[in-house]
C-alpha cells in the first residue's frame, strides 16, 4: 500500500466510517490527521556536541525529511545549560511524508518492539495522540552497528478532532495499534 492510497484509504474507508458512527452531516466535519511531530530531547548533549548531529541524521533518515535542532531559551547553572544551546531535534511531518511515517510506524516499527502487547489509548483531551518510543533501532532505516547510544522519541499525531472519543476513533482506523 503506497502513500496515495494511505491517503485514498482515509477518504474511501475511514471518512464514511466516522460519518455513520458520529452522526456527521457534512464531511469537513470528519477528523483527519493534521501533522506528526517527532521529537528527541537531547540533554545530555550539553557536553557532547556530536550527539546532535547525530540525533538530527538519524531523525533525518527515518523520517525522510531534515530534522532540525531546538534550542533552549534561558541559562539553568545546575544543568551546565546556557542560552540558546542545542538541547534537542524534531521533525514535523505533513502530506505525504505524515502517511508514509505513519504508515511505516504501524506497519513495521511498532511490531519491531520487544514483548509489544499494543499502545496505551489515553489521548490529551483534544484528540491529540503523543506515543513514546523508547529506542531508535524500531526503525528499519536505522543500523545497529552505528549506533552509539540507544536514545527514544516522542512522536505526536495531531488531529482535528474536538474530543478524545473522535480522535481514538480516527488513530484506531488508520491502524494504531491500541490496548484493549
Amino acid at each position: 500500500m503506497n502513500t496515495a492510497s494511505y491517503r485514498n484509504d482515509y477518504r474511501e474507508r475511514i471518512v464514511p466510517l466516522l460519518t455513520k458512527e458520529f452522526g456527521y452531516t457534512t464531511v469537513m466535519q470528519v477528523p483527519k490527521l493534521k501533522k506528526i511531530v517527532i521529537n528527541r530531547g537531547v540533554g545530555i548533549a550539553v557536553n557532547d556536541k556530536k550527539l546532535i548531529d547525530t540525533a538530527i541524521a538519524e531523525l533525518t533518515t527515518i523520517t525522510g525529511q531534515k530534522a532540525v535542532a531546538t534550542i533552549s531559551r534561558k541559562d539553568i547553572a545546575n544543568f551546565h545549560l546556557r542560552k540558546k544551546m542545542p538541547v534537542g531535534v524534531m521533525v514535523t511531518l505533513r502530506g505525504d511524508h505524515m502517511y508514509e511515517f505513519l504508515e511505516k510506524l504501524v506497519r513495521v516499527a511498532l511490531p519491531r518492539i520487544r514483548d509489544f502487547k499494543g499502545i496505551a489509548g489515553k489521548l490529551d483531551g483534544r484528540g491529540n495522540y503523543t506515543l513514546g518510543i523508547q529506542e531508535q533501532i524500531i526503525f528499519p532505516e536505522i543500523n545497529i552497528d552505528n549506533i552509539e547510544r540507544l536514545m527514544g522519541m516522542n512522536i505526536t499525531m495531531v488531529t482535528s478532532a474536538r474530543t478524545d472519543e473522535e480522535g481514538y476513533a480516527l488513530l484506531r482506523e488508520f491502524g494504531l495499534p491500541f490496548k484493549k
